[in-house]
């Protein structure tokens, strides 16, 4: 009673395709597999700074690789 048949999932698929239209819904997809691989290149970036981190001496200041290379660094100057 609980259990759907393979032609009620695919009513319901068709229903989603004409309500969303195949384009949104490829987009939706692209979006969602972009945020995946963001997540997991996120993880293996945080396992490798933890280990490079440890590594480097304390009290020397080092540059983080992941910078933003067209940031502009700026400094904050308060009104007198």
């Amino acid at each position: 009673m609980g259990s759907f048949s393979i032609w009620h999932w695919l009513i319901v698929l068709l229903i989603v395709v004409m309500v969303f239209g195949t384009k949104k819904l490829k987009n939706i997809g692209s979006d969602l597999g972009g945020a995946v691989k963001g997540f997991k290149d996120g993880i293996k970036e945080g396992g490798q700074t933890s280990a490079d981190n440890a590594s480097a001496p304390a009290g020397q200041v080092t540059q983080d690789s992941r910078a933003d290379k067209n940031a502009i660094d700026v400094e904050a100057k308060q009104k007198s």
